[in-house]
């Protein structure tokens, strides 16, 4: 059996469609966008994402819609982060989408050599979305 696991991202004001266009620029990739409209919605909400998939090159699958007051209760908070994390070989991709991830952002932790011998480092996107990002540090022979 093979199963996935994978973020599925609440956005508050509408901005779904610009977080998934963010994340596109971003980490590349393939999005595909399903408005309430497209389902029969009528009004304000109908141009809002329902739900938004964007498969990437790397083989990430990050999910995002809005998130109408009147159908989900979201909170924004430290209570849930993405991670990202690879091998040395990846480096420059994972500092890549860090750097990318942080424009319009706040960069509590820069990405910088951690204790445990890996480049660790966490943000949070103009979307208020929290990233953990770890690049492993090189196999000890």
């Amino acid at each position: 059996m093979t199963s996935l696991l994978n973020p599925y991202v609440n956005v508050l004001d509408g901005k779904a469609r610009e977080a998934l266009e963010f994340y596109q620029s971003v980490l590349g990739g393939d999005l595909n966008v399903m408005t309430f409209g497209d389902m029969g919605t009528e009004g304000p909400l109908a141009t809002q994402v329902m739900h938004g998939q964007l498969e990437t090159p790397a083989g990430f699958t990050l999910m995002v819609a809005d998130a109408p007051p009147e159908m989900t209760q979201v909170t924004m908070g430290n209570n849930m982060s993405i991670s990202l994390s690879g091998p040395a070989e990846d480096a420059d991709a994972l500092r890549g989408w860090f750097a990318g991830l942080a424009e319009g952002g706040q960069v509590p932790q820069p990405l910088e050599a951690a204790p445990w011998g890996d480049e660790f480092g966490m943000l949070v996107d103009k979307f208020g979305i929290g990233w953990m990002v770890n690049v492993a540090g090189a196999q000890q022979g």
